[in-house]
């Protein structure tokens, strides 16, 4: 499997796959020293290069992906066909469980549609990624004054979707294993209806990749717990998009629940 035959699948399983001994005793710390150290060591130097393109994005989001299947993680990812059938620039809106969805999704997405993320000023500013994530000319938000947050989205997202670029978007506070339909906004449904584009949901179950406690990014690594991802069918808002949001919403609810998360 390559980024190239993983952009013709309809879904997606890892296969099981012989697990070396130091990977299967410390998958942590193999994890991080073995793989994802080279990734992010590539994608800062391609990226201070200025070659860290939309190819590459995707790339270095598949080796993660393989470094995690290599220290036994599983992924089931469904619905990828969603994907094929797009006829413009979407709005994807996803729960937030962990840091494993932010580095995975650029090679699931990237290859059938183009797109970039809505992101916090401390990843902008993150010593380690700060080039890779400016090199992706996301959509910056503080996350400490709603109002200029929605403000920064419509404008900056309208334009980017107006170029037909998608937009990812994880409307949640912060990082949480459990779904809180309280916090979850419709930033991304307002967002899709300004600029008259569909929306498409995105279920998330990456608690195998566990946040930290002293670096949030950084947590453990739980082979043991199946990563499951899968998109929905794309929503056309109409009216005030209460309704879509709903929609997208039970659609993360009712998949977490079916993977007992």
């Amino acid at each position: 499997m390559n980024i190239d035959m993983l952009a013709k699948e309809k879904n997606y399983e890892s296969p099981k796959v012989k697990i070396g001994f130091l990977q299967k005793m410390f998958p942590t710390f193999t994890f991080y020293f073995f793989y994802f150290s080279r990734v992010v060591y590539d994608c800062v130097t391609s990226a201070k290069r200025g070659t860290y393109d939309n190819r590459r994005w995707a790339e270095t989001s598949y080796d993660v992906m393989a470094g995690l299947e290599k220290v036994g993680v599983r992924l089931q990812i469904e619905n990828l066909s969603v994907l094929d059938k797009l006829d413009g620039p979407v709005v994807f809106i996803g729960n937030h469980m962990s840091m494993l969805e932010t580095m995975v999704l650029p090679c699931l997405i990237e290859p059938r549609a183009d797109t970039t993320f809505v992101v916090k000023q401390a990843l902008i500013d993150y010593p380690a990624f700060k080039h890779v994530m400016r090199s992706r000319d996301p959509i910056v938000v503080g996350r400490t004054n709603p109002r200029d947050d929605l403000k920064a989205v419509l404008e900056d997202g309208v334009k980017i979707l107006g170029g037909g670029r998608s937009i990812i978007v994880f409307p949640q506070t912060t990082r949480t294993n459990t779904f809180d339909s309280e916090h979850f906004n419709s930033i991304g449904v307002k967002l899709a209806k300004k600029a008259g584009v569909k929306v498409v949901p995105i279920a998330l179950k990456t608690d195998a990749w566990q946040n930290g406690s002293l670096l949030k990014d950084f947590g453990k690594i739980i082979p043991k717990k199946m990563v499951h991802i899968k998109f929905g069918d794309p929503l056309t808002i109409e009216g005030n998009g209460k309704n879509e949001h709903q929609a997208t919403m039970d659609f993360i609810q009712e998949n977490l629940s079916a993977w007992h998360a």
